[in-house]
Order: structure tokens, then sequence, then C-alpha cells
């Protein structure tokens, strides 16, 4: 069972490393391709509406599969994904692979947190999601640094074909390791439907959400913060980069910890965690030190969300927990645009830096009520 789980944690670890990776390697991509910086990026956007939109289509269209077997094919999308990337003769090209290989995202990871919940008792269930997603946070930990250096040293394209390794090893793990003949519930596309109808199953998505743009309005921006307001040097903002992985790494275990004990005291006390140190940071920012601490107290609070937000949405989709899983993977990428976005629109309305702390905390706030009325 340990061993499934493990197999799990290297399939996100993949994913999550080819999602993040490319933000370290916009220059290399930008200049190989001869498009502009801008226009690399939306190699990024793609990536993620495609997880968006396309999530809960994948998680329809293999509903009346076992789980395993709808993994193994997730995973070899995955595999073909990174490699039509790594082969990408243009722009055009490499944008299409990317939409491909993120076609098996949500719904790798939507599927694959149902599978890790059912594969130990029901009040260690937080705790196997959290162990699932430790492959997440190990890729920004380790697989984005490495990736970025390996792709700088020997092109971009050897980035994509390292992770195409990884995902054959992850694709022989799962096929060994999960349990064949589990006991599933057959699944009926009209109930998957109907689950839909629920509004506290919104409310939990739409708090997934605000977590989501939460993070992502400060962490697209964290960069610049560190070295306009803090004063860092871009070797420092790196090694900031890394305390921050420790911190959601960490956050995540101790998330799904609590998440078994007391899920909803988790999600509330989380919450109000990560807005109180998102909005701190708009301070503390001004100082090195104070700043370095801020970060990772805001890392562990932010990650120690991911677990308990997945149980969350499972509970109140129990009748479509594949959908519903999926559609919260869903729901982080939506929160993921949304939160760059809001951070954008601080910027361009000339509030200046420091002002996108206090949006980020905001809308964690937001979630936080939320929390409450689901609760209720």
């Amino acid at each position: 069972m340990s061993f499934s789980l493990f197999v799990l944690a290297l399939s996100a670890f993949a994913i999550g490393t080819t999602e993040f990776v490319i933000m370290g390697l916009l220059p290399e991509v930008a200049t190989d391709l001869s498009v502009s910086i801008p226009s690399a990026g939306w190699l990024i956007t793609g990536y993620a509406l495609g997880v968006a939109i396309g999530a809960p289509f994948m998680a329809l269209l293999t509903a009346r599969l076992p789980r395993r077997q709808a993994l193994i094919i997730l995973m070899g999308i995955f595999i073909l994904g990174n490699l039509l990337c790594a082969l990408a003769w243009g722009y055009s090209s490499l944008m299409l692979a990317r939409v491909v290989t993120s076609l098996c995202h949500g719904a790798f990871f939507g599927i694959g947190a149902v599978t890790a919940a059912n594969l130990v008792a029901p009040d260690k269930r937080a705790s196997a999601v959290a162990m699932m997603f430790t492959g997440l946070t190990l890729a920004n930990v380790l697989g984005v640094p490495l990736g970025t250096a390996l792709g700088q040293e020997m092109g971009w394209r050897s980035t994509f074909l390292a992770v195409a390794v990884i995902g054959v090893i992850a694709l022989f793990g799962l096929v060994k390791f999960l349990p064949k003949g589990a006991v599933e519930e057959p699944v009926s596309i009209r109930s998957e439907f109907a689950a839909l109808r629920h509004i506290k199953l919104w409310i939990a998505l739409f708090t997934t959400v605000m977590f989501s743009a939460s993070m992502f309005a400060l962490f697209t921006y964290i960069a610049p913060l560190l070295r306009d307001v803090t004063g860092v040097s871009p070797r420092w903002v790196t090694l900031t980069l890394f305390l921050i992985g420790i911190g959601l790494t960490i956050g995540n275990v101790v998330g799904g910890k609590l998440g078994d004990q007391h899920l909803k005291a988790t999600l509330s006390g989380a919450f109000l965690t990560l807005g109180l140190t998102t909005l701190l940071f708009s301070w503390t920012s001004h100082s090195f030190i104070p700043a370095e601490i801020n970060l990772f107290l805001w890392a562990v609070a932010a990650f120690s969300l991911v677990p308990a937000l997945q149980i969350n949405v499972v509970n109140y989709g129990k009748d479509a927990p594949n959908l519903t899983s999926t559609l919260n993977i869903g729901a982080f990428n939506v929160g993921n645009a949304l939160g760059a976005w809001v951070g954008g629109i601080v910027l361009t309305l000339g509030y200046g830096l420091t002002m996108v702390p206090i949006a980020a905390g905001l809308l964690a706030l937001v979630g936080f009520g939320l929390t409450i009325i689901g609760r209720r």
C-alpha cells in the first residue's frame, strides 16, 4: 500500500515538474523559437486552461474505467505529450504539445487523489492525499530548479525528455504496484452530473479557487517583490524559493495530519493563517530576515490547505468522486489564473508591489468566509 502511494507521488512529481519548469525556461524557449517572452508566457496559460477545461471531460471519458486503468492511460498521454514537447518544431506545435500534456493533469490528480484515499482507512484519507501531493511540492523544490538547470545546460528540449523518462518509470510503477481488481462502485454518468447540483459542492469548489487565487497572486510576483522591495540578489531569490518549497512540503504533511483529525477546523484555521501571513508580508517585505520568516510561514499555511481542500470537495461529491475530485484540480488552476490576473491588475493600476500581498490576503479572507458558510 505504501509503495502504491509512493508511485502516485512520483507521478505527481513528474506532472508538477512539467507544468512549472517552463517558467524557468522561458528565455531559452523564446530565443530558440524566435518569439517574445510574453508570447512564450502563453505556453503557461495554455497549459493551465487545458487543465481547467479538459479535466472534467477526461474524467467523464474515463468514468467507466477502473481507476487503475484510467491512471495508466492518463500517464501514457502524459509521456506522449512530453515527447511531443521535446520534438516540437515551432511555437504552434509546442503549444499543441503542452495542451495535449495538460489533458492528463486534472484527471490524473483527481482520480489519483480518490485512489490514494481508498488505499487507507477512512481516518487516514487526508494524509494519503497529502502523501500523493508531496510529489507536487517536491516538483517545486527539486524538479523545477533541476529541470531549469538541465535545460539551460543542454537545451530546453532535454528537460522534457527527462520528464518523459520519469513518466515511463511512473507508468511502470502504476502497472506493477497499484492494486488490481479493487472493489469500485459502478460509475453512472447521470449520477456524476447529478452530484453537481449540490450547493455545498460548489461552495467547496469556490473555496479552492480562492485559495489558489490568493497563493498565486503573491507567488507570481514574489521574485520582483524580493528583488525590488526586499533588495535581495538573484541568488537569494533562488534560495528563498527553495525555502518556500520546504515550507510547502512541511505544510502539505501537517495539513494532511490535521485534516484527518479536524477537517473543517483545519480549513478555517489554515485560511485565516494564510490571510494574515499574506497581509503581513506587505510590511515585512521591506526587511530581509522578517521577509524570509514570513514567507516560510506563509508557505506552510498555504499547502496545509491542499489535502484538506481535496477531501472537502470529495466529501460533498461522494456520488461522483472522480468527477468532483477532478473538478477541484481544475478549480486550483482557475485560481492560479485568477490570482496572477489580480496581481497584474494591482500593478497596472499603479498601486505598487507592496499592495499585491494586500490583494492576495483579501482573497484568502474571502476563502475563510466561504469555509464558515460551508460549515453552516
